[in-house]
């Protein structure tokens, strides 16, 4: 096949360019740079079934050549990014899901759109299966994020209806792994780089509140199955066992740095109190579950963010305002 990846010099975006690659795919890879990085996809410079466009999927889209697929991973995609950048991580969803979906259409092309956890807001349900319906904050600093990504579902499914395009939806929920951003914000990036400068470990609230971690090559595995598989509707992928926040900054301060402490500051808005994928769909219809445990997983992310440090590309993360959105 050959592919399109909208977003992929990103963390997930990179990665999966190099799933498709490694089962002999052609990949166009398609980023403006605004939270990639091109050094994740440095690698495939000599690659010659890699082709990397810049250009912003906000505005139109021309792809030359024959397409087979689109996966629309373009967004701001962590609580620093979003905050900074409402308006463009809305029009991503929504201008930015309609060109790649016009794409699709225009090529005959598989689309897979990634959307999120976050959909499901803070939850009242849990664990979260995909016909729950969430409960989310409009209006609140998540907002641009959450409903971005839910009007992104409906547009996408929208076209399924009325067009015709052969779609699919995955729900990504927390994942870390090398080529996370430092400084992104997430609590796993957040917590180790605290770590590894000898800095407290900032946690939210007292802690207590819950979420689920899923490795990268998990994630990406999951992804790659949906989009080869002939579901239309969305599919959670995510990591089902729960750790609180507080469970999280004592294992990574164990791996990393036994001697730092703990900075308590107050919770976000919205922040959300739990957070579990129901993933009996993913096991049913894909034959998928992860398969890395959360000390494997952390001990090769840790390996990453040593080699960021040991290069000097290390900063300490931002400290969120109460009013600011906390995406972990």
């Amino acid at each position: 096949m050959r592919i399109l990846i909208t977003g992929a010099a990103g963390f997930l975006g990179s990665h999966l360019a190099d799933r498709f690659l490694s089962d002999g795919h052609e990949v166009v890879g398609m980023d403006n740079l605004i939270t990639g990085n091109l050094e994740n996809i440095a690698h495939l410079a000599d690659e010659p079934r890699f082709e990397f466009v810049e250009h912003d999927v906000t505005q139109f889209i021309d792809v030359q050549g024959e397409l087979n697929g689109v996966l629309h991973f373009a967004s701001p995609a962590s609580p620093v990014d979003y905050l900074e950048l409402p308006i463009q991580t809305l029009k991503v969803g929504s201008l930015g899901t309609h060109n790649a979906l016009g794409l699709s259409l225009a090529k005959g092309a598989r689309f897979l759109l990634a959307s999120t956890s976050e959909v499901y807001g803070d939850p009242l349900v849990h664990p979260q299966p995909e016909s729950y319906w969430g409960n989310v904050n409009p209006i609140g600093p998540r907002g641009v994020y959450d409903e971005a990504k839910r009007f992104a579902e409906a547009m996408t499914t929208a076209y399924r209806r009325y067009h015709g395009v052969d779609t699919r939806t995955v729900r990504i929920f927390n994942t870390y792994g090398p080529r996370m951003r430092p400084g992104d914000g997430r609590v796993v990036s957040n917590f180790i780089v605290q770590a590894l400068l000898g800095h407290g470990l900032t946690v939210y609230g007292d802690g207590s509140q819950s979420r689920s971690f899923c490795y990268v090559s998990d994630e990406v595995e999951g992804i790659y199955r949906l989009f080869n598989s002939n579901e239309p509707h969305p599919v959670n992928i995510g990591n089902p066992d729960e750790y609180t926040v507080g469970q999280l900054a004592e294992l990574i301060q164990a791996l990393v740095n036994p001697d730092v402490g703990v900075t308590y500051l107050p919770l976000p808005t919205d922040d959300p109190k739990v957070r579990k994928p129901d993933i009996t769909r993913a096991r049913t219809l894909l034959g998928w579950e992860p398969l890395v445990s959360l000390d494997e997983g952390l001990r090769s992310t840790v390996a990453y963010f040593r080699s960021l440090q040991e290069r000097g590309a290390l900063k300490p993360p931002p400290v969120l305002t109460e009013d600011a959105e906390d995406a972990r």
